[in-house]
This record gives structure tokens, sequence and C-alpha cells, in this order.
């Protein structure tokens, strides 16, 4: 294994050379079957691109009929009602660990632009974290360390889509997916175990329940490494994607042993929707602004999670609430914090056992609803949820009655857009912009929509159809409101004309672009 670029100080204390050798057996055992996996992906999306449409699998029809849990979840995972996500660095993490949130899910992946500092230093502050050495001094003189109670931590590693550049095993990217689990297993997973928690993780973007399946492959074959017991680490699978909205519960049965739930990832399942469809001129939809939880095909995905967690005795985790309050305008404040309240209290009585959130003033608002129905108990998996039945149709009705496309929706695509890859490309993967907190996911909506509005000519609320000019005007007005918004001395030190490029190339592209961050990877170096 040879990395290609050199290491700043303390970084050894992470790549030391046991951890490059683990990290090496993961890449040489299961570096194939990831490949395998994502030649896989392509072929179902040929499938799709020529009109057919997923459905429930006629093959794993016996394990959904069958009577089956998952294995128990350990005592510190039973009460998750509020999670908090964020990236990695020093003071966030500081700050996430200290809201009072039940769980910090510390994210590698979407809410991170992984630069190699980024990547890296995010080890160190976990491990710090765990053994409460972490503090951070900001420019002003504000000290920031750990209080008494601190959330249980979980790991997001990035997708089985994305490699780490600056880590060869053979000339070739290692996994990011196997990287940055890798590390945090080596490094912690004792030290978890000695504090009374465990190697917890989060799983994004998985397509299928083989994806998952190779996830087990890849905990069981770390744990006999390690000389753990099997089972000793516990997964918490995204359900943000259309395919895996179709095999949740093989999803569960392939990862049993080592499942504590699955989450309702809405803003990626949205975009995946828009991904696999992009072909599909049926399949078109209007503003993100009018995609709530609850149109037709957000309520039948959800409340199918909710009804399979409970039936296999996992834990169902609800959606992200990415409202950022102001400083400065309270009625800004007032109109979402009524939305996030009433998004909170429907997940709670649907039956969800905890909710995500993005800021830590918004923890006290979603334990407050869920805290209503859970009273002193940690969860619902009680609620079995009986009255929901959800077919393929429900899951794949995308109608949105009374919904439209509008100028102001397309705009506002392109300057969120344009704003968060500059920020990514100068290493912020979390930016607030309007109050709402934009992550990678949010961003690949925002191209997503514009690339198949394009070029299928979409019609606006006004008439006039989504055309490649129409969207240069656009494009460039938009710049001129950023470069205003920025200001002549910041303009000069962003990379917003490198994003506009990109932006650029991602929306008039003909062929559509699975990942802009894989794009943008090539930006970073």
């Amino acid at each position: 294994m040879e990395l290609t670029t050199t290491l700043s100080t303390g970084f050894d204390e992470i790549l030391t050379a046991d951890a490059l050798r683990f990290l090496e057996k993961l890449e040489r055992e299961f570096g194939a079957r990831r490949l395998s996996m994502l030649r896989a992906r392509v072929a179902r999306q040929e499938e799709f691109d020529a009109g057919s449409m997923p459905d429930f699998l006629p093959a794993t029809r016996h394990i959904r009929a069958g009577d089956w849990k998952v294995a128990p979840i350990p005592a510190d995972l039973q009460n998750r009602r509020v999670e908090i996500t964020g990236p990695t660095d020093r003071k966030m993490a500081i700050n996430a660990l200290n809201s009072g949130a039940n769980v910090f899910m510390a994210d590698f992946e979407d809410a991170n632009s992984p630069t190699w500092n980024n990547m890296i230093e995010g080890h160190i502050n976990l491990r710090d974290a765990l053994e409460r050495t972490i503090d951070f001094t900001s420019p002003d003189g504000k000290r920031y360390k750990l209080n008494e109670r601190v959330a249980v931590l979980m790991v997001r590693p990035r997708g089985w889509h994305l490699t780490e550049k600056h880590a060869l095993v053979d000339d070739k990217p290692i996994s990011a997916s196997l990287f940055d689990f890798g590390l945090h297993f080596f490094h912690n997973a004792r030290r978890l175990l000695d504090k009374g928690s465990g190697p917890y993780f989060y799983l994004p973007k998985l397509e299928s329940h083989l994806e998952a399946r190779l996830w087990n492959d890849v905990f069981n074959f770390a744990q006999d490494t390690l000389n753990l017991p099997r089972g000793t680490i516990k997964a918490t699978v995204l359900i943000e994607t259309i395919l895996a909205a179709f095999e949740m519960d093989e999803i569960l049965y392939e990862l049993r042993d080592h499942i504590a739930g699955l989450n309702a990832g809405r803003w990626d399942y949205i975009f995946s929707i828009i991904k696999k469809f992009h072909n599909n001129p049926t399949v078109i939809l209007p503003d993100r602004s009018q995609i709530t939880m609850t149109v037709p095909f957000m309520r039948a995905y959800t409340e199918l999670l909710v009804k399979t967690c409970h039936r296999r005795g996992a834990h169902a985790i609800g959606g992200m609430a990415a409202f950022i309050p102001s400083r400065k305008d309270p009625q800004v404040n007032e109109t979402a914090l009524a939305k996030v309240r009433a998004d909170k209290q429907r997940e709670s009585t649907d039956g969800f056992d905890g909710t995500w959130v993005a800021h830590p003033d918004l923890v006290p608002v979603a334990a407050e609803a869920f805290d209503r129905v859970l009273l002193d108990k940690p969860h619902q998996k009680e609620k079995l949820r009986e009255d929901v039945s959800v077919e393929a149709a429900n899951l794949l009705d995308f109608n949105i009655n009374e919904s439209t496309i509008t100028e102001a929706g397309v705009r506002l695509n392109i300057n969120v857009a344009l704003q968060y890859l500059d920020f990514w490309l100068r290493g912020s993967g979390a930016v607030g912009i309007y109050n709402l907190m934009e992550d990678a996911a949010t961003a690949e909506i925002s191209r997503a929509q514009v690339w198949q509005w394009i070029h299928h000519h979409a019609p606006l609320a006004d008439g006039r159809a989504m055309t490649a000019e129409l969207y240069r005007g656009f494009l460039e007005e938009e710049m001129g409101k950023i470069r205003s918004q920025y200001g002549e001395q910041a303009y000069p030190s962003s990379r917003i004309e490198e994003a506009k490029q990109l932006f650029d190339r991602l929306t008039l592209d003909t062929s559509f672009a699975e990942f802009l961050t894989l794009r943008a990877y090539d930006y970073l170096d």
C-alpha cells in the first residue's frame, strides 16, 4: 500500500504501519467485489434508461414473508430519539457531541469535503473525542471542550462508489468506504468497547441487499482480524435510494447480526429518483420546495420503512431537519420552526423511533415532539403499523397535485448549487445557505433537476420551456448576485468560477453524471 502525499503533523498517529496493513487487507479481500457491485449498478441503470421500473424482488419473497428478527441492539443505541449529524472538524464535532442529542453521526460523506486533511484530521478528532482530550479555541479566544454527558458516536463512511485517491493498493485508489471504515474501526473499536459502547456505523447509498451483504462480510472479516466477536459492530443503513426502498427487508436480513436500524435519508432519496429516471419524461419532479414528506411517494416510503423495521425489531429513524435558526430574523425562525415541529410530530406519530437534525438549536424542538409520544420509553418498536400496505405502485407514484416548475425554483437550484460547490472545493461539505444546511445530497438534487428540466424541455409555470439558452441566462444572472453577495474582497479568494465551470459541465452534458462528487473530486488536491 502506498500513500501519494506527505503526512502532516500527527497524521502518522492514524496512518500507522499496522493500520495501513489492515486497510490493505480489506481492499485486497473486498475491492474486486465492490467493483462488481458498481458494474451491477450500471447494468441496472441501463434497464431503467430503456423504460423499466423497479419492483419487489420475486427471488427474495421468502425473506419478506419469513418470521425473523434482527439481533439484539446494544443498550446505548436503544434511545435514539434525536440524532445530530455533521462533519468531523474539531469545533463542530465538539458542538454536536455537546448538543444534547442522543447520537452524533460523524459524517465523512455528504457533509464533508474529502480533502486529505479533512479526512485524516477527522479521524484524529474522533480519537481525541473518545479519549476526551479534544478541545478547540476559536480566533476570538472562545474555548470549546466536551461536557460531562455527550452523544453516542456513530460514523458514516463514504459510499461504495467513491475512492480515496491518496491511498493506493497496486497503484489503484482504495475504496473510500473501506478506508474510512477501516481507520475508525482499527483505532477505536476496542476503545469504544472499553467505554461501554461499540463501533457503530451509518451505511450510505446502498442500492441492493447484495451491497448490504458485502458490508456484512466486511464486518465479519474486520472483527475476525482484530479478534473481536462477530456482531460487535452495529450499523444503521440509510434508505436513501429508490432501489433500496424495494429491498428493506432483504437489507435488514443480510445485516441481521449487525443491524441497528434503517434511516429515511430523504434528500438523497429524492435525488435517487431523479437520477434513476433521468431519461424518463414521465418522471419529472417540480421545484424542490414542493417535494414534501406528505407527497404520495415520500409518504409510502417512510410508512413502509417504519413497518419493516418494527416487524424485524430494528429502529426506524426519521429524516433530516435542515433548518438553521437565524440570529437576526425572528420571523424566519417562527415560520421555519413551525414546519420543523410539524415534521417531527408527523414522524413520531407515524411510529419513528427517532429523527435527525442538522443544528444544535433544533435538538430540543425534535426532542419535544418525540417525548410527547414516547414518554419514558426509549422507542416505540411495538407500534407495528399493520394498517400500512405499500405496493410498488405507491413507491412509484410521483404525481404531486398542483405542482409546478417555476423560474424562481430553477434560479434557486442554480444559486444554491454554485455556492455549495464553491465551499466544497474550499474544503467545507456542510454549508448554511439561506437558513438551510446544504450538503452534497441537496446539491445533487439542485443540479440533477436542472439537467433533467433542460434535457426534457420541461414547461415552466409561466408557459416557457426550460432550455439551455434560458439556463445560461439564469446562470449569468445568479453569478452576478453571488458576486455582489460575496463582495469585492471575498470573491477573488473564492473558487466560485471553478464551481460555475463544474456546474455548467454537469448541467449541459448530454449524459447524466451519476454523482457530482465524482466529478468534483478531480478538483481537490
